[in-house]
């Protein structure tokens, strides 16, 4: 572990509250309640994303709260702050998902500033969406002060006609209204019943996901992730945070410490036995390129290919969140990948002790479904992979955990953009045996790379979801699934070849042989993809903030990250 006795506690904050000439600053600061005692001591940050726009980040200042209760009785003085948060249910389908990756971005440069300007000596990050979980961790990377991230936790499941439901389940029933499946008063009553209460999405969805990579990574404590937003015992991890990133701070363990190779690899297994979201993909690539450790998306394949899925996590499954909390949570799952030999057992964690002792501490409720012993997997290998080919030269990734297959032959159908794919999809023009092509939603391109939930979940609610395929350069969300190919690169816009295709091209996915092809000659794709122009969106606006990011942002296939 990294222990470094003579660490200075106050090793940023004096520079801002020491001295005659820092007189002034001590006055601002008396001014709003610290004391002369208060500014004597350790000053940590407390960083979240409260807001009232969604249920996912709603808990958020209540658990700022019991941290900062956590870091006073353990001797230091708590400064919080706030940043800003998009949701990506709520936006999906619309304009306005643009700003979703963006977020993570502005989440990452915000803490990052007033960390680095007010010198804070530690941080305690506090996420609850997709994006601010990624933002706060690359946030942490970038500072390389002592640190941790808290995830404010999931949302029970609702009710809906006596069986349990998500908000993945509000998405499908979209395609199943369109195919006249269910009527709309139906669709009304679960609409007011899938999301009940505040707490991020309850699936393997994006959010757990990464929750589950983060602690898996180290830089989230054990056992923290998968307790309930709305469990009492949520507050309880808060305020232990508090007190842990103290210790943190006094041991001197820096990120860098956390954040290594093998570290990430724990991570990568970690989404690929639970089937988690494609966009572990793009996030992790992201925090190791903040923190200059080398990783390829070639990695991932080779992480995942070595790892069982075990866990019955929806969307692929048939459980969420609060039931593998119940089940035995995060520890639970490392316990699996200890036996399976797959994690890295030596990797530090923010409590003090490695992966291997925190697996080891890893308890089973007796009679749990959630996570499959090794002897039992649900498949041979994790719930993702990476193909290359003539379409995907630089990469993609596609989803494998709750559908079977692993090859696909089939024309394409080619929409620029999401609406008018939405539209064909709704209005039955979608037929068995069709490759949907989105393009033009990648990073720069979207600009943004939007989430495409809205229309995966209505094939999968239109009961086309054995019999079709799509492959897109934006993003899924991490409630999407079928047999789905997202994060083609290079995207669109930039000439990648996903520009050249052309509705009736013959498209081949094939898992088994790594690649994702059109039946096109080189030459025949260079030309058409050379010729290529994005045409012009119906909503021709596009924010200034998101003007920039397009301008700055790189591939997905190194993280989707603005240099």
């Amino acid at each position: 572990m990294s222990t470094n006795v003579s660490f200075d506690i106050r090793h940023r904050s004096r520079s801002l509250t020491e001295g005659p000439e820092r007189a002034a600053a001590r006055a601002y600061l008396h001014g709003i309640g610290y004391s002369a005692e208060d500014l004597a001591k350790p000053i940590v940050g407390v960083a979240h994303s409260w807001i009232e726009t969604m249920p996912c980040n709603f808990n958020n200042r209540v658990l700022a709260a019991k941290v900062k209760e956590g870091i006073r009785a353990a001797g230091g003085t708590p400064m919080e702050l706030n940043t800003i948060a998009i949701s990506d249910g709520i936006t999906m389908g619309t304009a306005g998902m643009r700003a979703s990756l963006v977020s993570r971005e502005l989440i990452a440069d915000s803490i990052e500033l007033v960390a680095s300007a007010h010198q804070f000596d530690a941080l305690v990050t506090i996420s609850g969406c997709d994006k601010t979980i990624p933002g706060t961790v690359m946030a942490l990377a970038r500072l390389n002060i002592p640190g941790l991230m808290l995830y404010g936790g999931s949302i029970r499941p609702g009710h809906f006609k006596g069986v349990e439901v998500t908000i993945q389940q509000v998405f499908e029933a979209v395609g199943q209204f369109a195919a006249g499946k269910i009527t709309e008063d139906e669709l009304h009553e679960l609409e007011e019943a899938a999301s009940p209460g505040a707490g991020a999405c309850g699936g393997q969805f994006t959010a757990n996901t990464m929750a589950m990579a983060f602690e898996a990574l180290g830089i989230s404590p054990a056992g923290s992730s998968m307790v309930p937003a709305e469990d009492g015992r949520k507050l309880d991890v808060a305020r232990q945070c508090g007190e842990l990133v103290m210790d943190v701070l006094k041991r001197g363990q820096r990120p860098s410490d956390v954040i290594t190779k093998p570290g990430l690899a724990n991570a990568i297994a970690a989404v690929a036995t639970s089937g988690g979201s494609t966009n572990a993909v793009l996030h992790l690539l992201a925090v190791a390129r903040e923190m200059d450790v080398p990783l390829t998306i070639d990695e991932f394949e080779e992480v995942s290919e070595r790892t069982p899925l075990l866990c019955d996590l929806q969307p692929g499954g048939r459980y969420v969140a609060t039931e593998l909390y119940e089940a035995g949570g995060v520890p639970l799952v490392l316990a699996r990948l200890k036996e399976a030999g797959i994690l890295n057992a030596d990797a530090e964690t923010v409590t003090g002790a490695t992966i291997g002792e925190v697996a080891d501490e890893g308890r089973e409720t007796a009679g749990q479904k959630v996570v499959r012993p090794l002897s039992d997997p649900i498949k041979p290998t994790g719930g993702f992979a990476i193909l290359r080919g003539n379409v995907a030269p630089d990469g993609c990734v596609v989803k494998l955990s709750g559908h079977e297959r692993r090859q696909h032959t089939g024309p394409a159908r080619v929409f620029d953009g999401e609406e008018d794919a939405m539209a064909a999809v709704l209005a039955g023009k979608i037929e068995a045996g069709d490759v949907v092509v989105i393009r033009g939603e990648g990073p720069a391109g979207g600009p943004g790379m939007r989430e495409m939930l809205a229309v995966t979940a209505a094939i999968v609610g239109e009961g086309l979801s054995e019999e079709v395929a799509l492959i897109t350069d934006g993003r899924f969300s991490g409630a999407t699934r079928g047999f789905m190919v997202a994060h083609v690169a290079p995207e669109a816009v930039h000439g990648g070849p996903i520009a050249a295709l052309r509705t009736g091209d013959e498209l081949t996915i094939d898992v088994d042989a790594g690649r994702l092809d059109v039946a096109l000659s080189d030459a025949e794709i260079a030309e058409r993809a050379g010729s290529y122009e994005q045409p012009p969106r119906a909503d021709e606006h596009v924010d200034v903030a998101i003007q920039k990011y397009a301008k700055l942002v790189g591939s997905a296939a190194q993280g989707a990250v603005t240099r």
